[in-house]
């Protein structure tokens, strides 16, 4: 049997450890920053030493013990010593033994809340939204800064410099390492959400660049979601947002063509839906209901929309009717011009596409969708299913040059191509 490659494990744990690690030791120095820079210190003695030392038995209790111990020295050689022996109730320099002991024990104990802190911590509403997007993948998705960068397709600098900034922030504004409470829980949650969700949106539908996939990102956000729902078990709209990823990455695989083009929903070969993805949404989803008593939230509202399309085992059979009735309640519950969109789209599957184009129009002068894609893809799309097709052929264009993603655009042309050769066709005589 091949030995593992020092380098590929140090890698593997890092991902998986990397959280726990920096949640454990922030908890301890109070600083994201510096929990960072000794859990990356440990990092640099795995690489250094691993290689001609083996991998050790527990590669993520190893990398513990070494930064608990700089974290230590740290404390003993720092100005802060004597705040710290006062902490620990006891002298760090005349028993370090005892010292040792308890501090193991403290970055041992309560690693869930440990967790939970810091993913409040990273989504924290004092940074902007580019900042909590990158400083979640960094600390709590164990991404590098190369790996972040690459997947918003955006220099690797401006990521870093991000990061470096939001911990600066964080540290100057003193934000305590701790889990809000009442209130102050229940305005900072949809934060976390919401970064969260703008990870797995990213890899759903990439905003840029040449894919019109990135499944590494779902998946990133897929771990995370599970993980925030295993931190609060009795948040429903935790698991609304799990279940709605859940059923959304079902359709992955469904999502490209074998050449990478995009494939839409209703032309998808559902064959290639991931049930157990299906399955997993679902139970998530009526975690949700359950405790919310049916009265679901707009993550939830969302799932619920997603599962009638995994019910669907051909798209002739899926509950239009249904899924417009759910995007009424979503518009009622969190309104917004994106949405209102979508209800026109379901509106116009359930009843007709005159039906959704009224709506659609009525979105046109709504300054928010002013340089959206979808709005004019939408309105081309219903345009071309009532017989329009010059008009459609306009709006496809016009969705084309809005869009910054490549496949997407090459969709899109490919539409207005199609609206133009039949308009041009009189058809048989």
């Amino acid at each position: 049997m091949t030995a593992p490659d020092p380098h590929r494990t140090v890698e593997a744990v890092w991902r998986i450890e990397s959280a726990r690690l920096v949640a454990a030791l922030a908890r301890l120095v109070r600083d994201v920053g510096r929990a960072e820079e000794l859990a990356q210190d440990a990092l640099v003695a795995a690489v250094e030493q691993w290689p001609e030392s083996g991998v050790p038995d527990n590669p993520g209790a190893w990398l513990m013990a070494v930064a608990k111990r700089r974290a230590i020295d740290e404390f003993r050689r720092g100005e802060r010593l004597e705040r710290k022996v006062a902490e620990l109730g006891r002298d760090l320099e005349a028993r370090q033994e005892e010292a040792e002991a308890k501090l193991d024990a403290a970055l041992d104990d309560d690693i869930g809340d440990d967790l939970l802190r810091l993913v409040f911590i990273a989504c924290h509403q004092v940074l902007s939204t580019e900042a909590r997007v990158a400083l979640t993948l960094r600390l709590l998705g164990g991404l590098t800064t190369a790996e972040i960068a690459r997947a918003f397709l955006v220099p690797e600098a401006t990521v870093a410099q991000r990061i470096v900034r939001a911990k600066r922030t964080l540290s100057r504004k003193q934000i305590p390492f701790e889990v809000p409470q009442g209130e102050e829980f229940a305005a900072r949650l949809p934060s976390v959400l919401e970064v969260i969700y703008l990870v797995f949106n990213e890899g759903y539908a990439a905003t840029t660049g040449e894919n019109w996939v990135r499944p590494a990102l779902c998946e990133d956000a897929l771990r995370l979601g599970r993980v925030l729902a295993g931190l609060l078990p009795a948040e429903p709209e935790v698991h609304g947002l799990l279940a709605l990823m859940e059923l959304q990455a079902s359709r992955l695989r469904a999502r490209a063509g074998p050449t990478r083009e995009p494939v839409l929903l209703l032309d998808q070969n559902r064959a290639r839906w991931d049930q157990l993805l299906i399955h997993r949404g679902r139970a998530a989803l009526e975690r949700a209901e359950t405790l919310t008593r049916g009265v679901l939230g707009p993550y939830a509202l969302q799932a619920a929309i997603a599962s009638c399309h995994a019910r669907a085992r051909r798209a002739e059979e899926t509950d239009w009717v249904r899924i417009a009735a759910l995007y009424d309640e979503l518009a009622e519950r969190a309104p917004s011009p994106v949405v209102e969109l979508n209800r026109a789209v379901a509106v116009a599957m359930a009843f007709g596409p005159a039906a959704g184009l009224e709506l659609v129009d009525a979105l046109r002068t709504e300054p928010a969708l002013g340089g959206y894609h979808l709005l004019p893809s939408v309105r081309g799309d219903l345009l071309a299913k009532l017989g329009r097709t010059h008009e459609a052929q306009q709006e496809f264009e016009r969705a084309a040059s809005l869009t910054r993603n490549e496949r997407e655009r090459t969709l899109l042309l490919r539409r207005a191509a199609a609206c133009a050769n039949s308009a041009s066709d009189p058809g048989p005589s």
